[in-house]
């Protein structure tokens, strides 16, 4: 008997947040309809509405609170007294400050990450967009470098100019300072700390994208790498496979959540892809391989489970394997219900980060080290650095403890950057970041961000080796690929808020590095100044059961100055009716954005 509906090949269920089958618009509209009312109001609240009336009536608590104590502390206390308490205030915003400064960072960035960004990312590839569809095909790169410098810095102007008059508008009913005489009717002064909230996020939203958009204008624009140099004898080099974005299901025959049906069919790929990995591995030893995120579809126990089931067939591989987090594995809610969000009390984002921080433990805890803040060099292995907290770990895997929540909630940002040290002065040192942006909410899980600390942390881990070449791996892509697009969707990317900045910043610590991530599905190498960027592209992705798909061996060379990158190897792995993997050795030209 012949069933009517085969259920191995899925049905238009699967097809449901599909960025591959609908558009962003329809999939939007579906994530709006299923929204959990509540859920949203409160987080709005926690989110935004709290924070933003706290910054509203700060200016009015402060110059009150002034005010009061000025009128009180004038009668008691004078000489010696005034200076005790002048000493107690300093002492106690010093100590509170340095314990604030990071939450202050993680919302200021959140912010950025929830509006600003979206919105200055839209208008400079809309600009973009529309330019480069009137460009001449004749047109040279350097002209395409200039226009995109001058589409950012004018998206910038495009998001801020309405801003500021709104600005203009609500400054008349803003009022920064309160006095004793206030207290007797503090009703108006709620009004005027809404005012100020609004004018307060309203300038810093035009004063961002102006940021933003001069930031972007400014960098070296990238640019796509299309030749390779030849092999230098007597140099040292590494051969790295760079995987990325495999999105591991728990289901024999699951589809995963952005290419749905596109897709092929469970982990069957992936494991070709481990084959064909371990095939060049007998043939010709790799040294080291990449996985720069998205390991699981959404950070499930039981995607973790097959993940580890698949490596444990490959252990030559998996002695070599490294990995970090992607937003799939810590900040998608739920792979059945994308409109779902987590509340930030919630432990759901939390346990995501427990899982994956076991995973980073199983994958290279002794391979790895953590940045010593307080000296700056690479200091205890992963393994010795999580020893202190398994049993917290555990135990919230285990109950939802909220106790145990917070000690994963200070334990996940001290983790990062991972430092695996080159193995001698001279030899390759790989930074393993993590890039994904503190979110709660469908619309903004895919977003990166680069924090300071972090940043800091790799600044002085590669000052430790002075003389060492430095892989730096993360999942974002730090900026938008220069390639022509069918569609403005295409473009709308989800680069690193800070991508500019970081950049820059990555320049100044190790300008002749090798930048490595994911996230985008895109087939592309290119270089920002003399930083070279590499986006794999999925094995898993938007190829159907019978399409093809590749990875890429990189040869990384120790030039005299930098890391130089010689041809790739094209690793192809072929569809369910066309047999297995082979290996094609010949140079690749990148020409195409094709996901």
């Amino acid at each position: 008997m012949t069933a009517i509906i085969d259920p191995r090949r899925g049905d238009i269920e699967d097809d449901a947040s599909s960025t591959e089958r609908h558009s962003l618009v329809s999939l939007a509209g579906s994530l709006l309809a299923e929204i959990s009312l509540p859920k949203l109001a409160t987080a709005w609240v926690l989110l935004i509405a709290v924070p933003a009336l706290v910054v509203g009536a700060a200016p009015l608590a402060v110059t009150l609170w002034f005010a009061t104590l000025s009128s009180k502390l004038a009668t008691v206390l004078s000489g010696a007294g005034s200076l005790l308490l002048l000493g107690l205030l300093v002492g106690a915003g010093w100590f509170g400050g340095r314990r604030l400064l990071p939450v202050a960072e993680r919302s200021f960035w959140s912010l950025t990450a929830l509006a600003v960004q979206p919105a200055y990312a839209i208008a400079r590839e809309a600009l973009r967009h529309l330019v480069e569809k009137a460009l001449p095909g004749s047109a040279s790169a350097e002209a395409r470098a200039t226009l995109r410098a001058v589409m950012a810095a004018l998206a910038g102007l495009a998001v801020a100019v309405p801003t500021v008059w709104l600005i203009a508008a609500l400054w008349p009913a803003t009022r920064w300072s309160a006095g004793l005489a206030d207290l007797a009717a503090p009703w108006p002064l709620v009004g005027a700390a809404a005012a100020n909230a609004t004018v307060a996020v309203a300038s810093y939203f035009a004063a961002s994208a102006l940021t933003w958009g001069i930031a972007d204008a400014l960098m070296d624009q990238p640019r796509t790498v299309t030749a390779f140099p030849e092999a230098t004898p007597g140099r040292t080099r590494w051969r790295i496979a760079h995987l990325s974005d495999i999105h591991i299901v728990g289901e024999t025959y699951g589809f995963r959540i952005e290419c749905g049906r596109a897709g092929p069919r469970g982990n069957e790929r992936l494991a070709q892809v481990l084959a064909a990995l371990e095939a060049v591995h007998a043939r010709e030893p790799l040294d080291l391989v990449l996985l720069t995120g998205d390991v699981t579809d959404a950070g499930r126990s039981a995607e973790w489970a097959v993940f580890f089931d698949l490596l444990a067939a490959h252990p030559r591989l998996a002695e070599r394997l490294l990995i970090l987090p992607g937003n799939h594995d810590v900040n998608v809610v739920d792979r059945a219900n994308p409109a779902r969000l987590d509340l930030p009390f919630a432990p759901g984002k939390r346990l995501r980060q427990a899982r994956m921080i076991s995973a980073l433990a199983a994958v290279q805890g002794d391979r790895v080290h953590v940045v010593d803040r307080a000296t700056g060099k690479p200091g205890a292995t992963l393994a010795a650095a999580l020893a202190p907290h398994r049993a917290a770990i555990a135990a919230f895997a285990d109950t939802g403890a909220r106790r145990c929540g917070r000690t994963i909630a200070g334990l996940w940002p001290a983790l990062f950057p991972l430092i695996r040290p080159p193995a001698a002065p001279d030899g390759l040192g790989v930074v393993l970041l993590d890039s994904n942006a503190d979110t709660h909410f469908s619309f903004t899980n895919a977003l990166g961000l680069m924090t300071t600390d972090q940043m800091g942390a790799v600044a002085a881990a590669c000052a430790a080796f002075p003389a060492a070449r430095w892989l730096i791996a993360l999942h974002h892509h730090p900026v938008e690929y220069p390639m022509p697009a069918k569609t403005l969707s295409e473009r709308i990317g989800t680069a690193l808020v800070n991508g500019s900045w970081f950049v820059r910043r990555l320049q100044a610590i190790a300008p002749g590095a090798v930048v490595m991530h994911g996230h985008r599905h895109v087939d592309w190498i290119g270089r920002c100044g003399a930083l070279r960027i590499v986006s794999a592209p999925s094995p898993v992705m938007a190829a159907g059961d019978g399409g093809e798909t590749h990875v890429y061996v990189h040869t990384l060379e120790a030039g005299p100055e930098r890391l130089e990158m010689l041809a790739p190897t094209r690793i192809t792995i072929a569809g369910a009716d066309a047999g297995r993997a082979v290996a094609n050795d010949t140079a690749m030209v990148v020409t195409s954005a094709a996901r």
